[in-house]
């Protein structure tokens, strides 16, 4: 497969180019396009991950179709389904695209915390707190929590997202509405993480996104990805330091040995992080997805 870092599609409407996706508007659905791009610090770097949007396009479908907890935005990413007018892309969207159903997508995100690490460690270090919950004292980094907590944020068009408390999400969805997608949240992380547990890695972390569409509430977006998750391997996780892991930690690691200061424009990376990376994604997606 060809690597993929931007796309156009002559006589389909793009909506708009993520960091990572393209999409493009079929009318009532979207096509989401996962192209080889890869952000650290809100920068899109300059190098691509071979393979990496065909890794994010695989497993999310996998999960969208193995979660009955809620319906979502899920069409199908087999090319073969795909409408006709598609056909003549084939090259550029096989196994990396998916057709899904239009939705307003509501403004949090809704993050699961299962261990402490990234933004939630370093709010514990500050407040003893993560997202408003009062944690235990003398946690160390990576620590598993005595139990998931749903750690909602706030959505940013540009920098990053904001951890918000459980009122402030309340304030912005309903509490009805926030109830739902705090229980939802909790429940689908805690079916994926047994799954991946089963297969050698722990699910520290990961963000769901909902939606509306004709009024019911949809899974939307990507769904535990390692662009959406901290993926760590069971048999070399270890409390109290940085876990190796299978998703773009490996890349920030390597960015924060440099003297950047995380302002555009993002460093080149070096042939051989951008090898390393590419093979975590394929051995999480060979792993989450293998039979038991």
């Amino acid at each position: 497969m060809k690597e993929l870092r931007s796309l156009e599609l002559p006589d389909i409407k793009k909506v708009r180019s993520g960091k990572v996706r393209e999409v493009f508007d079929l009318g009532r659905d979207l096509l989401f396009v996962a192209t080889d791009r890869i952000s650290a610090f809100d920068c899109i770097l300059p190098d691509p991950i071979p393979g990496k949007g065909s890794v994010l396009n695989r497993l999310s479908a996998f999960w969208f179709q193995r979660f009955h907890q809620v319906p979502s935005h899920f069409v199908t990413a087999d090319f073969d389904q795909f409408p006709e007018s598609l056909r003549s892309y084939e090259e550029q969207l096989r196994d990396r695209s998916m057709i899904v159903r239009k939705a307003e997508p509501l403004p949090i995100e809704c993050v699961v915390r299962g261990y402490l690490a990234g933004s939630g460690w370093k709010d514990y270090q500050e407040t003893g707190t993560v997202g408003g919950i009062k944690l235990p004292a003398g946690l160390k980094q990576a620590s598993p929590l005595p139990t998931p907590i749903f750690s909602p944020a706030t959505k940013a068009a540009t920098g990053h997202d904001q951890n918000i408390c459980w009122q402030e999400c309340c304030d912005l969805l309903g509490e009805e509405k926030a109830i739902i997608v705090r229980d939802l949240s909790l429940a689908l992380y805690s079916d994926g993480s047994r799954h991946a547990a089963q297969r050698g890695i722990i699910v520290a972390d990961t963000k769901f996104e909902f939606g509306i569409r004709d009024g019911s509430l949809l899974l939307i977006d990507e769904c535990l990805t390692p662009d959406s998750s901290r993926f760590w391997p069971v048999d070399c996780y270890q409390p109290g330091s940085t876990p190796v892991s299978y998703d773009k930690q490996f890349v920030r690691d390597y960015l924060e040995t440099l003297d950047w200061d995380k302002t555009p424009p993002a460093p080149n990376l070096p042939a051989e992080v951008i090898a390393k990376t590419s093979q975590k994604y394929e051995e999480a997606l060979a792993r989450l997805t293998r039979d038991s």
